[in-house]
């Protein structure tokens, strides 16, 4: 009997850390998204370029010499110069025919292609550098489109709001299905807590045990947790690696510590509640 006593509650102890697993996976994997999603959105703004087309008497000494200028400015990510020829090739490839042949010459001008900085991909910030940049001479344009910029920046600031949303409602789910888990393993035990309390044992007394073993939850649950998110997080650097780079080993601590954190402080104060509520419980009340 007490051989299958023993089976029993270590079951009960299995289960309860395993479902809190779960839930921190859950948890882990909101955490994850949050820390990325910067790195994500600077991914996505950092493809936000615009074209600066220099004037066709200007010779390919004077525009380099501009774009190692333009380089060292902090808008500037990258910057690739196109000339006249590499222009007219590309738009013969594009369009399928020789333009030039129907047209007798090549009516393209040279243009040095910028990639913006993340913090510069807004509409504001390019309408200022178009201003500066078309004071120089020898340039004669600046396109970009404005209707994607705002296009991305908004879908980036929804994105942002939703994700905070997600993460507050997961948070609060998350803590209602840890408080339960732990609040079954209680369940087990109330006639035991009420006893200690008749007899005069203090509710600290009482608690401790219990918050230890809270914590102990807490703690297997948060290391399977993050063994599970650690294997999702190598498998999916490995399928979009060459895009993005999810291996930031500060970021995954960060992750790693914050489902330890939450696992375990859950865990705590779900079973001190659990605890305090069958010491406010008349006996009666137990057999409910």
């Amino acid at each position: 009997m007490a051989a299958k006593g023993k089976k029993r509650v270590a079951g009960s102890y299995f289960v309860s850390t395993l479902s809190i697993s779960l839930v921190l996976v859950v948890i882990g994997i909101l955490v994850f998204i949050l820390l990325n999603a910067r790195q994500v959105s600077d991914h996505v703004k950092q493809n936000i370029g615009f074209s600066i087309i220099v004037k066709d008497d200007v010779n390919e000494a004077e525009i380099k010499k501009m774009q190692k200028i333009l380089d060292t400015k902090p808008f500037v990510s990258s910057s690739v110069f196109i000339s006249k020829d590499e222009a007219a090739r590309t738009f013969k490839k594009e369009l399928g025919e020789d333009f030039e042949e129907v047209l007798g010459y090549n009516p393209l001008l040279p243009s040095v292609e910028i990639k913006l900085n993340p913090v510069y991909a807004n509409n504001d910030s390019l309408a200022v550098i178009e201003k500066i940049l078309l004071k120089n001479e020898v340039i004669q344009e600046v396109s970009y489109q404005k209707s994607l910029v705002h296009m991305i920046n908004e879908n980036v600031r929804r994105i942002s709001i939703i994700l905070l949303i997600a993460g507050a409602a997961l948070m609060l789910i998350s803590f209602t299905l840890i408080r339960n888990t732990i609040h079954l393993a209680v369940y087990s035990q109330r006639f035991l807590i009420k006893t200690m309390q008749l007899v005069g044992a203090k509710p600290f007394f009482i608690c401790k045990p219990f918050i230890q073993n809270g914590i102990w939850f807490g703690f297997f649950g948060s290391m399977f947790a993050n063994l599970v998110l650690l294997a999702a997080v190598f498998f999916l650097q490995k399928e979009v690696g060459g895009v993005i780079d999810f291996m930031n080993k500060e970021l995954l601590v960060v992750m790693v510590l914050a489902v330890m954190v939450c696992g375990i402080l859950l865990s705590l104060l779900s079973a001190w509640m659990s605890v305090n509520r069958y010491l406010k419980k008349d006996m009666n009340d137990l057999y409910n």
